[in-house]
């Protein structure tokens, strides 16, 4: 579909250059060639960053669009910025075949306001048992290149090596929810330690997280295939990954911006908004993720967004669904936690909320420069704007949001995914 174009003045890039913008038939054009009759967009003092990408969203749908859809969990990203996202596979049925995986795809181009890129999972109906069908995946119009059994971590060793193996032929990437099943458990809902044992709630230990990243790592450098590690939660795992990096294994990482901002401390209340897999973690484990963000030994943000109707919220803390909201939010919460807190500036940002996720991703017109002949995905941010977060105000279908009540950096005025406006304010 074409659109009319649209010619943004004013606006800065993050390294604080001035740009003018012209969107034409998808991409970006030469300003000075813009009609007469072009819609005009004045962004004096916004900052313009390449769309955002989402290395970890459930959007539910097939199977619990009562918590979200592909429109409503994609109308709540490009609000958050966002011009593509990596569906999750874990619907219902869960994405383990070529033909699952192209009924999102397919999903997407209806009903999407950003690019829907399908993962793929690792093992048949999440099972941990069997290899799904990743090569069909691989080469079915869908083209998936990521695959995950999120929720669930591929803990069999000889399974996970045969994974990393297969996907290597398609450079694929297989994104590993790390969390060792014997020592987290079913019952695992809260960071083990003095609060746990307080208040009666299953641990989580570190060491489930670490362990098994330190395995994987090791299966990567001897396969010479591409590992990411979901959701980092935890200072050891952080070590590992330094570790690992520094011998050149081919690892990546992300960090949710839950685990950026809130800590243990959320849970005391048992309110189940708070029960996240893996778990808030207390100030020193945020400490080193900040700050591995910043250096770069984590290599994204990825959202995590987990949407859930509130029959699956409203339960006491043990018995409630896991996972937050977090797609509108996002942008706002790195800007309050790395921007604002001096450790990443705007250019930083734009590194790992877009160029580094899409290069995992293998999203080839995603996170690309803002320049004459690159795909028109930007994001048009107001730095100094900022909003009391209610979870009430939003476009996904779920409100299990764990911000509500707080102040926080509200900065996306619009989103322009493919050069057509997806948001604007």
């Amino acid at each position: 579909m074409t659109h009319p174009p649209v010619l943004i003045t004013g606006a800065r890039l993050p390294d604080g250059q001035p740009r003018d913008l012209l969107l034409e038939g998808g991409r970006f054009a030469d300003p000075a060639s813009a009609p007469a009759d072009v819609r005009r967009v004045d962004a004096d003092g916004l900052l313009a960053l390449p769309g955002l990408v989402d290395l970890h969203t459930h959007l539910r749908e097939p199977g619990r669009e009562d918590a979200e859809t592909v429109r409503t969990g994609t109308l709540a990203a490009a609000r958050g910025g966002y011009t593509a996202v990596l569906a999750m596979a874990n619907t219902s049925p869960v994405t383990d075949t070529a033909e699952a995986a192209e009924h999102v795809a397919a999903l997407g181009r209806r009903d999407g306001c950003a690019q829907v890129a399908p993962v793929g999972a690792v093992t048949k109906g999440l099972a941990g048992e069997e290899l799904a069908e990743l090569g069909l995946m691989a080469r079915s119009a869908a083209g998936v290149r990521v695959f995950s059994d999120d929720g669930h971590c591929v803990h069999d060793s000889r399974l996970m090596r045969r994974a990393l193996e297969y996907v290597r032929a398609f450079d694929g990437v297989i994104a590993q929810h790390a969390q060792d099943p014997r020592l987290a458990g079913p019952d695992a809902c809260c960071h083990e330690g003095e609060i746990s044992g307080r208040l009666g709630l299953g641990g989580w230990p570190a060491v489930a997280e670490s362990t098994i990243v330190a395995r994987d790592v090791q299966l990567a450098r001897l396969t010479g295939s591409r590992l990411h590690v979901c959701h980092v939660s935890t200072a050891e795992t952080v070590e590992v990954l330094r570790w690992a990096k520094g011998l050149g294994i081919a690892v990546t990482a992300e960090v949710t911006p839950h685990h950026l901002l809130l800590t243990t401390d959320a849970v005391t209340g048992y309110d189940p908004t708070f029960k996240v897999n893996p778990p808030l973690r207390p100030d020193e484990h945020v400490t080193a993720l900040r700050q591995a963000l910043a250096d770069g030994t984590i290599d994204a943000v990825g959202t995590d967004h987990a949407p859930h109707a509130r029959h699956d919220k409203e339960h006491a803390f043990a018995d409630a669904a896991f996972g937050m909201v977090g797609l509108e939010t996002a942008l706002g919460v790195v800007a309050a936690t790395m921007v604002e807190t001096g450790l990443m500036a705007w250019e930083d940002v734009a590194v790992r909320m877009s160029t580094s996720p899409a290069r995992i991703a293998g999203l080839t017109d995603q996170g690309r420069p803002l320049a004459v002949g690159e795909p028109a995905n930007l994001v048009l941010v107001d730095p100094s704007r900022r909003t009391r977060v209610d979870a009430a105000d939003t476009l996904s279908l779920s409100r299990n949001n764990p911000y509500h009540g707080l102040e926080l950096p509200d900065p996306v005025v619009a989103t322009f995914w493919q050069g057509r406006p997806t948001f604007t304010r």
